[in-house]
C-alpha cells in the first residue's frame, strides 16, 4: 500500500509563532504561507485583477497562491457581487473593477473598494490627487 503525499493531521507541522523577545521576526519564505492573513483570498484576487486586468486565470491563481478552480469561483463571486465585470476579448477575458463599489461588511460599508486599491495598487498613469 502506498502512502499519500499529503500529511495527515498528526503530521501537520505548526507554523512558527512570533517570539516577542525576537526583535526581528522572520517573514515566511516564498513557499511558506502563514496560518492566516488580514486579507481574504477574495481580496487578493480583486487586487490581482486590479493590478493586471488582462491576466489569465492561471496567472491570478499563481499570484494569489491558490488553485485555478478556487480562483474561478472567487472571480464568479466578485462578478456576482458587482465588484468586477468580465469582458471577452477574443479568447481572453478582460476584467474591470468597479472602484466605487462599497464593502459588504456592515463595519466597513461606508468605504469604497477604491480606498483598498489605492493602498495596494500603483496610481494609474496620469492620475493625481484624491479626486482622480
Amino acid at each position: 500500500m502506498t502512502r499519500s503525499a499529503r500529511p495527515g493531521p498528526a503530521e501537520t507541522v505548526a507554523a512558527p509563532r512570533h517570539d516577542p523577545a525576537d526583535p526581528a521576526p522572520r517573514r515566511p519564505g516564498p513557499l511558506q504561507r502563514p496560518p492566516w492573513t488580514l486579507l481574504t483570498n477574495h481580496g487578493h484576487v480583486l487586487l490581482a485583477v486590479a493590478g493586471a486586468p488582462d491576466s489569465r486565470v492561471s496567472e491570478i491563481a499563481a499570484r494569489v497562491g491558490i488553485t485555478v478552480r478556487a480562483t474561478l469561483a472567487i472571480l464568479k463571486d466578485l462578478e456576482g457581487a458587482g465588484y468586477l465585470t468580465r469582458h471577452r476579448v477574443g479568447r481572453r477575458s478582460h476584467y474591470t473593477v468597479d472602484r466605487h463599489q462599497h464593502f459588504r461588511h456592515p463595519a466597513t460599508a461606508d468605504h469604497k473598494v477604491d480606498e483598498l486599491l489605492a493602498i495596494f495598487t500603483p496610481d494609474p498613469a496620469g492620475a493625481s490627487g484624491p479626486g482622480s
